[in-house]
């Protein structure tokens, strides 16, 4: 598997459907996977997905992972570097861009609005 994804010309999302709970994420926090695939156990490929936080929704523990990350937040509010009750952090809205390389600790996170990221996932190629 190469670091490649189809090529898609501009096309209308279906908002209301194809979203579904990643492993080890909580409920209220779904993605929709729009091009590409992930093989982070034979740590290769990419992926483009929006990942979506229900109101309310949160994470308790900080993230790492060995590939790269870009992250566009789109809508809503992001709360980075809450507490494992969903309490504290620092907000951000959308127009806001977060760049990690593999090995980058980041979150954990929150949303009281609800917000939709714009999310970008690649190993680099061995």
């Amino acid at each position: 598997m190469a670091n490649t994804k189809a090529h898609l010309e501009f096309h209308a999302l279906d908002l209301g459907a194809g979203w579904e709970t990643p492993p080890g994420y909580p409920a209220g926090i779904q993605q929709k996977i729009l091009a590409g695939t992930l093989d982070e156990a034979g740590k290769k490929g990419c992926r483009t997905r929006l990942l979506r936080f229900q109101p309310g929704a949160f994470t308790t523990a900080p993230f790492v992972h060995d590939y790269w990350e870009e992250v566009f937040l789109v809508s809503g509010d992001l709360w980075v570097g809450n507490d494992a009750q969903g309490q504290g952090g620092e907000k951000f809205g959308p127009m806001t861009y977060a760049s990690r390389p593999p090995g980058a600790w980041h979150g954990p996170f929150r949303s009281e609005q609800g917000c939709i990221l714009y999310e970008s996932h690649t190993y680099d190629p061995a």
